[in-house]
């Protein structure tokens, strides 16, 4: 069953999360770290949980249970970083395998240089919706906009660009989604008019959401941050495409050419 458009007692806390670099993984392993083309659901909490101050061997429940949404507002493009890694003290590197000890062994024969593959995502822009009861989802957003830890999205290289939180709607995910204004600079809306030639006053723009009849599992909900018991299980979602207000000030139209002075217009801009 669908969650509901508008629960009492609930709200939504929009997310911005934009930054030169992001990195969601997902299936990574040994010396390649992946990244999928939106945040994950462990990624946004982790971030929560990163503003509230709790420890990775706090209690999570409360977050895991908040149903999500992602606008993707901008996509990015894929970034792969490789580089090498060695021991400064000159040994060889060791292999994944350990001993009868339980210590790990030398690679054989010896390695000295390895190359690690690092994936990120360049100037993408996303905007979540997290929802949850209103006590709770009102902490969160004074957490974000008064971090107890530094945040990051996705790996603790990828600086979030401000603001971070955009604030509290009512309405639900799906509502609050369709109609907060597109999430973007305004080099890439003037970009977007010009590819489509015209001044669009909404764009479409492809979202997932937590749904329990969705028809796509992914297995990104965190049980527990700590490393000596991390977990995750699955949570069923639906994608579709949301059409959102552009933000775009069209000059043929009335009441939007009154709302301004526009001192790039002449340019193109």
């Amino acid at each position: 069953m669908t969650a509901p458009e508008d629960s009492g007692g609930s709200a939504v806390l929009l997310l911005r999360l934009a930054a030169p670099l992001q990195s969601w993984g997902y299936s990574s392993v040994f010396n390649r770290r992946e990244t999928r083309a939106e945040p994950t659901k462990s990624g946004i909490i982790g971030l929560l949980a990163a503003a509230q101050g709790r420890a990775r061997e706090d209690d999570i429940t409360d977050l895991a249970a908040v149903r999500l949404g992602v606008r993707v507002d901008q996509p990015g493009t894929l970034l792969r970083d490789f580089h090498t890694v060695s021991d400064y003290r000159g040994r060889p590197l060791l292999q994944s395998g350990v001993n009868a000890k339980g210590i790990q062994k030398p690679t054989s024969p010896a390695k000295y240089t390895h190359v690690t593959q690092r994936y990120y995502l360049q100037d993408a822009v996303f905007l979540a919706a997290v929802e949850g009861p209103e006590p709770l989802v009102e902490a969160l957003d004074d957490a974000v906009r008064n971090p107890a830890f530094p945040l990051s999205l996705g790996r603790r290289s990828c600086v979030p660009t401000q603001p971070i939180s955009l604030g509290l709607r009512h309405g639900g995910v799906d509502a609050v989604l369709r109609e907060e204004p597109w999430q973007v600079s305004r080099h890439a809306r003037n970009a977007h008019c010009r590819r489509v030639g015209s001044r669009p006053a909404r764009v479409d723009l492809n979202a997932t959401v937590d749904d329990t009849s969705g028809d796509d599992v992914l297995a990104d909900v965190p049980v527990s941050f700590d490393p000596f018991r991390r977990g995750f299980t699955s949570r069923r979602v639906r994608h579709l495409w949301l059409s959102a207000p552009t933000g775009i000030r069209n000059p043929d139209d009335p009441d939007q050419s009154a709302s301004g002075h526009d001192p790039f217009a002449l340019l193109g801009w």
